[in-house]
C-alpha cells in the first residue's frame, strides 16, 4: 500500500470516494472518483460457481473467545463424517490469528498443493477435508501478524483480511460434491464476518451456529452476535451451550462448573427467539485428544460429549430444512 494514501481515506465503497478533501494528493484518487471501485465484485461470480457444488454452508460463530468454538467445529465435522460415509464434509478455518484446527485434526504437518483447479484441501478422512491459514505458515510456531504501514491503518488491514477470505472461498477445490462446508470464524462481529456474509449471500443455503458457555458474560456477547446476524440477514440454525456441565469419568456424577444464573443458553435462546440445539458437557479426554490430533468421536464413541454432539447434529439437520 502506498504510504502517501491519506489516513482519513473514506474507503473505496464510500459514495464520496475520491471526492473529499482527504483524497487530495492520493495516487488512487482518480480511480476512486471514477466509481469503478463501487461496481459489483467480479469475484462474486467466481465464488458462486466454486461453491455451487456445496449443499450447505455453515458458519460457526461465538460472541467471545474461549468458548470452545473450534473444538465444537471439529466435533461437528467428525460426527457428520462418521454418521454417513457417503457425505463429504469440508472445514474452512478462517480464524486468522488463531488457526488451531490443523492441530486438532492431527494434520498440522501436512502441506497444501495448488493445481490448475485451485488449492487442494488436506484430507483428514476420505470424506473429511480441511483448509486453514495455518497451512500457509512456514512453521507451526509462527505468529500470524497483520500490520499495515501506519499505526492505525484500519483500511489496509481490512483489505488484507478481505483478500484472504475471498481467496479461500474462490480458490479452494473441494471436489465435485460437498454436502457441508463448516467455516470456523474468529470470535466477535468483525470485518471477517461481514465479508463472509457478503460473499455467501451470492450463494444458496448458508446459515450459522452460535457457540456459547453458560455464564452471563458469554451470553451477553452472544446476544450481540445474534443481533448482528439479524441485521446482516444471516440465518441462525441455533445456539449450542458448550461446557454446560462436567461428568466425572470415575463416579459419573454431573457437576455445573459455570453457573447458569440467568438460565443459561436455553433460556437466552427462548428470549431471543432462536432455536436451542443442545448442550455439550466438559470432558478431560477431549482436551487431550485435541492436543494429540486424535479422533475423539471414534475413541470415545459412547461418551456423554459424543452423544450430545449427535443430538445437536439431529437438531441442526432438521433446522437446515427450514432455511
Amino acid at each position: 500500500m502506498d504510504p502517501n494514501i491519506p489516513s482519513h481515506c473514506p474507503g473505496t465503497d464510500s459514495s464520496s470516494a475520491g471526492q473529499v478533501s482527504a483524497c487530495q494528493g492520493c495516487p488512487n484518487q482518480n480511480i476512486c472518483a471514477s466509481g469503478v471501485t463501487q461496481l459489483p465484485d467480479p469475484a462474486l461470480e467466481v465464488l458462486k460457481h466454486r461453491l455451487s457444488s456445496v449443499k450447505y454452508k455453515i458458519l460457526i460463530l461465538s460472541g467471545k473467545g474461549g468458548v470452545g468454538k473450534s473444538t465444537f467445529t471439529s466435533l461437528l465435522a467428525r460426527v457428520l463424517a462418521n454418521e454417513n460415509e457417503q457425505k463429504n464434509i469440508g472445514v474452512l478455518d478462517v480464524d486468522i490469528c488463531g488457526p488451531s484446527l490443523p492441530l486438532v485434526f492431527g494434520v498440522q504437518d501436512e502441506n497444501i498443493h495448488q493445481s490448475g483447479s485451485g488449492w487442494s484441501p488436506v484430507f483428514v478422512e476420505e470424506n473429511l477435508s480441511i483448509m486453514s491459514v495455518g497451512f500457509l505458515l512456514e512453521s507451526k510456531d509462527d505468529a500470524v501478524i497483520w500490520r499495515g504501514p501506519k499505526k492505525n491503518d484500519y483500511i489496509f488491514i481490512n483489505i488484507i483480511f478481505l483478500a484472504m477470505i475471498k481467496q479461500f472461498l474462490t480458490e479452494v477445490d473441494w471436489g465435485d460434491t460437498l454436502d457441508y462446508l463448516i467455516v470456523d470464524t474468529p470470535p466477535g462481529t468483525s470485518d471477517e464476518h461481514l465479508s463472509l456474509v457478503q460473499f455467501l449471500k451470492s450463494t444458496d443455503n448458508f446459515s450459522a451456529v452460535v457457540v456459547t458457555t453458560p455464564q452471563e458474560v458469554s451470553l451477553l456477547d452472544v446476544r450481540k452476535e445474534l443481533d448482528f446476524a439479524r441485521k446482516v440477514g444471516l440465518p441462525i440454525l441455533g445456539v449450542v451451550e458448550n461446557m454446560s456441565s462436567f461428568v466425572c469419568p470415575k463416579c459419573k456424577v454431573t457437576s455445573e462448573i459455570f453457573p447458569k444464573n440467568t438460565g443459561g443458553a436455553a433460556q437466552m435462546s427462548h428470549e431471543m427467539g432462536v432455536p436451542f440445539l443442545g448442550s455439550v458437557p466438559l470432558d478431560p479426554s477431549l482436551g487431550r485428544c485435541c492436543d494429540e490430533g486424535v479422533n475423539f468421536v471414534q475413541k470415545h464413541a459412547g461418551s456423554p460429549t459424543v452423544m450430545a454432539i449427535k443430538n445437536i447434529v439431529e437438531n441442526l439437520t432438521m433446522n437446515l430444512q427450514s432455511i
